[in-house]
């Protein structure tokens, strides 16, 4: 068997980043800058309230109390014909331009009128520079507002239309392809006939791709013939970057795969047995396609191994091709709540579990120390249900635990967990 991280220094290596292209920030959404993205205006454009009030001189309310001749008013989006001079003042509201000669703006709160003669009363002394935003105190016209390596989510890109970034280059997200294979394989709404099960690895895995923020393409299933696959894939190649198949990946008499990646990638083709469990079979081939390679990933046909395969070794490649530095998922330490066992058998076993926090009261074993519940706050427990072909337990999951070979873990001891659940991903650590 081969150690899992020699396969994913393989797959790694194969997978490069995509080359860069420029697309309009509408287009960008959810890709990863390859160059730095920079500002074609000052952000602000021009000196603006940051409050409703009064644009003031500051040097008019030394002596506040202080009654200002109200000489206009200025809203956003407009502007103020005439400039503020020495004993005047004029009502702004939140984000419209500070007329000449104002070098403050007073909040409404620390003014009143002054009958109806068009006067205010400004309370309080007001610095030069109170409550207005100076031009480029965001940032500056030709200065970097996103470093490549950065992806395009609402903040970004609502810093980047601010800065007048009207396009960017970035590595677009892979296309990537999923086949399912096997004659016993329906879609869902189906009546099952004998010896037929429905098809979950091909929504999962295509859910999995979106997931990991690339495009997902629907292939379609195939049976076990090997000219049909051999044909869907072939056509594939000229229309994604990526492609993925489950199923078929052993060394069962009818396991196609196997007989067409063989066929169309020979010697390149890289069939492993890695050293975990579950997902223990794995086929790895680069084919040619429209003159760029194309990585393929043969993942096994039982849905835990699949959705396994693909936490481990898709999802981390495919993330590198799209350009992000973060490709794994994020990991947390936990202590168990429940035993985690397992017997030696020379593998790395991931089991499925479910995270929690708070007042979770957790017995040690015998001879155990207690450590800070502070330290490690998160406990962890198996899911019923640990079978490849359990699937449920992988939908009832918030991550992996990492179990090294050996007996497991027991009751109050600690274990890695990679936590695959998108909403507590970052819940705990902060990460996409």
């Amino acid at each position: 068997m081969i150690p899992l991280e020699e396969v994913q220094g393989l797959t790694g290596r194969a997978c490069a980043p995509l080359g860069s292209v420029v697309l309009d920030l509408a287009q960008a959404v959810g890709c990863v800058l390859a160059a730095p993205a920079v500002a074609s205006v000052d952000v602000p454009p021009f000196a603006n309230s940051a409050m409703d009030g009064y644009a003031v001189r500051a040097a008019d309310t030394v002596d506040a109390p202080a009654t200002l001749d109200v000489v206009g008013r200025v809203l956003a989006g407009a502007t103020l014909d005439t400039a503020v001079g020495p004993g005047q003042a004029a009502r702004i509201m939140t984000g419209a331009p500070v007329p000449a000669g104002a070098d403050a703006v007073c909040m409404v709160e620390r003014t009143r009128l002054a009958g109806g003669d068009g006067k205010v009363v400004v309370e309080a002394v007001v610095e030069a520079g109170e409550n207005v935003r100076n031009p480029g105190g965001d940032v500056r016209c030709g200065e970097v507002v996103l470093d490549p390596g950065a992806e395009i989510g609402p903040t970004q890109l609502a810093a980047l239309v601010s800065a007048g970034c009207a396009t960017v280059e970035v590595h677009p997200r892979p296309r990537v392809g999923v086949i399912s294979t096997g004659d016993e394989l329906v879609d869902p709404g189906t009546p099952l006939g004998p010896a037929q099960i429905y098809d979950s690895n091909r929504p999962m895995l295509l859910s999995l791709v979106a997931e990991s923020g690339c495009r997902p393409v629907d292939l379609g299933r195939s049976g076990d013939d090997e000219a049909a696959l051999a044909a869907r894939i072939t056509h594939a190649l000229g229309d994604v970057d990526v492609l993925v198949l489950s199923g078929g990946v052993s060394v069962g008499d009818v396991d196609v795969v196997r007989m067409v990646l063989d066929r169309l990638g020979g010697a390149a083709t890289h069939w492993m047995q890695i050293a975990i469990r579950p997902a223990k079979p794995f086929s790895f081939s680069v084919l040619q396609g429209s003159g760029r390679p194309v990585p393929v990933f043969g993942l096994p046909g039982n849905p835990v191994s699949s959705a396994v395969s693909f936490e481990l070794l898709v999802r981390p490649a495919l993330r590198k091709m799209a350009g992000h530095r973060m490709t794994g998922r994020p990991r947390v330490v936990a202590r168990a709540v429940a035993p985690l066992r397992r017997h030696p058998d020379g593998r790395t076993h991931f089991v499925r579990v479910q995270l929690s926090t708070g007042d979770v009261e957790t017995p040690l074993a015998p001879g155990r120390r207690a450590r800070s519940r502070s330290e490690h706050p998160w406990s962890v427990r198996p899911c019923p249900g640990q079978g490849s072909h359990q699937i449920r337990s992988m939908g009832l999951a918030d991550g992996l635990a990492v179990l090294t070979d050996g007996e497991g873990v027991d009751v109050g001891e600690l274990v890695e967990v990679i936590v695959t659940n998108p909403a507590l991903a970052v819940a705990f650590v902060g990460a996409p």
